[in-house]
């Protein structure tokens, strides 16, 4: 596989350095991020999956455990909206230019206001996708804040 992708250039011309881990994908399976997460050998929690929205019609990556829901209360409060919903997946593939179970925060075709779930932060390194499936990027979570000019805000649903 070629490790090469718009999100793996970004960080490369955003100076963050990060490394890159790659996994054999298999389609079909419906919890993309939970197969990674035992694919690569981390944490659930600590592999964070990119979910694009729609907060008031404005689209938005909220990006999130793996393990874990989002609540769309808090998407909206979190960006000063009034309601949020997820955003189609053909509508978020043609907005970032990744296939969905690849979308990765960085490196965006059009790139969206970026939040992190505010219990992401508290971990060393964070294994994000990196623009394609079965390639992520592990980084600290507080480069790939810095480098998107991201906020962090509790998003998920509590349990």
């Amino acid at each position: 596989m070629s490790t090469g992708t718009p999100a793996t250039q970004f960080l490369r011309r955003a100076k963050v350095p990060f490394r890159v881990v790659e996994y054999d994908y298999a389609p079909g399976q419906e919890r993309v991020a939970l197969q990674a997460a035992t694919a690569i050998g981390v944490p659930p929690g600590q592999l964070l999956k990119s979910l694009m929205v729609e907060v008031d019609g404005r689209p938005a990556c909220m990006v999130v455990p793996g393990d874990r829901t989002l609540s769309m209360k808090k998407v909206a409060a979190a960006l000063g909206g009034k309601s949020a919903a997820m955003m189609p997946p053909e509508k978020a593939e043609r907005m970032t230019g990744y296939h969905t179970g690849g979308i990765s925060p960085f490196g965006q075709r059009r790139q969206a206001p970026v939040v992190f779930e505010l219990s992401a932060t508290k971990f060393d390194e964070v294994a994000i996708n990196g623009g394609k499936r079965g390639l992520i990027v592990i980084l600290p979570p507080q480069d790939a804040l810095a480098a998107l000019k991201a906020q962090a805000h509790p998003l998920c649903a509590e349990g």
